[in-house]
């Protein structure tokens, strides 16, 4: 079953289209991103589902039931906005049964589900607590806890995580996921963070200018990208000219400067279909820089210099020249990287190598 359903939804602000004819299936119980740059249409598809939003056309079904004329307090919706939203001069327990006053829930069990409600989010004694007596994780906490207090038929998610610092970001988005996982919502979350979108989803829907690019899950996404948008946009590519020789045991053989001849498992480039022009898409973290010296074990290994070193602790991102092209590649580190200027031995395993049409 899926609990929420859009049916060739378009969105237009006068001449503007926000959103172009979308059709999208959210199963279920499962964690759904929407991802993509700003202007790309997922928050105007978020809001059209919230009922903040009218579609211009199309329809909008929750749990079967066709919604589009249904208002939000309707919706039974629980709804977390990047800001928060909490009622400054009420409690933390009075801001979370916020919504159950107007459901008609007695006082006792009004009172036990918000309790349950701040135990499920680790907060259980801040109910007689002010939101300006709480830190910025701590609100995101009772923003979440008021939106699930209600039982919500699906939870919305609007970038709730990019009003903290980067190390709660990324200790919260590991909290919101085990939340989601336990009580089993279906929840539709809205950024523009790559690495929220991979660490969280069950599937992710990418978007580009209002149109949904690729939908999946986070693996196939990632390693199988469906068009040069989502290659570069989720994670860092390089994209090279190529031309497509032809299919033979499993493999699409690609012509490229620099490589050579590449095998692409055929799996990974689904949308090459025939001879003729194509892209090779190399993610950076699969190009290794080694010494000259080292062993290419079976590695397509070709002359590269180092030209820019960008230092990130564990990791660096090197920017190489191979001939007449500039490569970037991620690479984990012992110790010292390699210096700028460095004569390198750049590998490339067909395996991790993906196509796209050209």
């Amino acid at each position: 079953m899926s609990s929420v359903f859009l049916r060739d939804i378009v969105k237009r602000f006068g001449s503007f289209t926000a959103v172009h004819k979308t059709s999208l299936e959210i199963p279920e119980g499962q964690f759904v991103t929407l991802l993509g740059p700003s202007g790309c249409g997922k928050t105007t598809t978020f809001r059209m589902i919230a009922g903040l939003l009218d579609p211009t056309e199309g329809d909008i079904e929750i749990n079967g039931k066709r919604v589009n004329d249904v208002p939000i307090h309707k919706r039974n919706l629980g709804i977390v906005f990047q800001n928060y939203a909490l009622f400054p001069h009420k409690t933390v327990a009075e801001n979370v049964a916020f919504g159950l006053k107007y459901r008609d829930v007695a006082k006792d069990d009004a009172a036990r589900r918000v309790a349950e409600a701040l135990a499920l989010v680790q907060l259980p004694d801040v109910g007689a607590r002010y939101p300006k007596q709480l830190s910025g994780g701590q609100q995101q906490r009772i923003a979440l806890a008021r939106a699930i207090v209600i039982e919500p038929d699906v939870l919305l998610l609007d970038e709730p995580l990019s009003a903290l610092d980067a190390n709660l970001r990324e200790d919260m988005r590991v909290e919101l996921k085990r939340i989601q996982d336990r009580i089993g919502v279906t929840t539709v979350f809205v950024t523009h963070d790559q690495s929220e979108a991979l660490a969280m989803s069950d599937q992710i829907v990418v978007m580009s200018e209002g149109r949904v690019e690729q939908v999946g899950p986070p693996e196939v996404v990632y390693n199988t990208p469906a068009s040069e948008f989502v290659a570069n946009f989720l994670g860092a590519s390089n994209i090279l000219p190529a031309r497509c020789t032809g299919r033979a045991n499993g493999h699409v053989a690609l012509e490229a400067d620099i490589f050579g001849q590449v095998a692409v498992p055929a799996e990974k480039a689904p949308l090459v279909t025939g001879e003729g022009p194509a892209k090779l898409v190399l993610r950076a973290e699969k190009l290794l820089l080694a010494r000259a010296e080292t062993p290419a074990n079976g590695a397509i290994a070709v002359d590269a210099t180092v030209e820019t070193v960008d230092y990130q602790g564990q990791a660096v991102r090197y920017f190489v020249r191979a001939g007449d092209t500039q490569l970037q590649a991620i690479n984990m580190i012992d110790e010292r990287p390699f210096p700028e200027g460095t004569a390198v031995s750049l590998r490339l395993r067909p395996r991790d190598c993906t196509a796209l049409p050209a």
